[in-house]
């Protein structure tokens, strides 16, 4: 599967890895966790890589990934698959600049959302 792979302080580059979990946990040095970019296409980051102290990488809307991550494309299942030629060119452009992103704004970036099963839907951050 053809990904765009984005590290901290680099430009972003192309690669192909296989669709086992292994390999995408390799990319992203431990358990993966997918984050929608569009309808086609998706960020998979490292779960815990706030909480491990990795390096803040790029800023995604409000949010900040931290560590490497790669960017694939999805099809109607929701399954990972390869990025078109237009998606790559697209992210390279999006995610070509690295970011100086300083610790303490990848801390501050780290929130817990609780939701409850009974009753109430309200959202809470903490």
């Amino acid at each position: 599967m053809k990904v765009l792979i984005v590290e901290p302080h680099k430009e972003p580059y192309e690669k192909d890895i296989d669709k086992s979990l292994s390999s995408m946990q390799k990319v992203v040095g431990g358990l993966i966790e997918p984050v929608d970019l569009d309808e086609n296409a998706t960020i998979v980051c490292n779960e815990e890589g706030k909480l491990m102290g990795l390096e803040g990488n790029r800023r995604v809307g409000r949010d900040i990934i931290a560590g490497t991550f790669f960017i694939a494309g999805t099809n109607d299942e929701g399954e990972f698959v390869s990025l078109t030629d237009e998606q790559l060119k697209a992210c390279k452009e999006r995610f070509n600049k690295p970011e100086e992103i300083l610790p303490e704004e990848v801390e501050d970036s780290i929130f817990i959302e609780f939701y409850s099963c009974e009753g109430d839907d309200e959202e809470m951050e903490f």
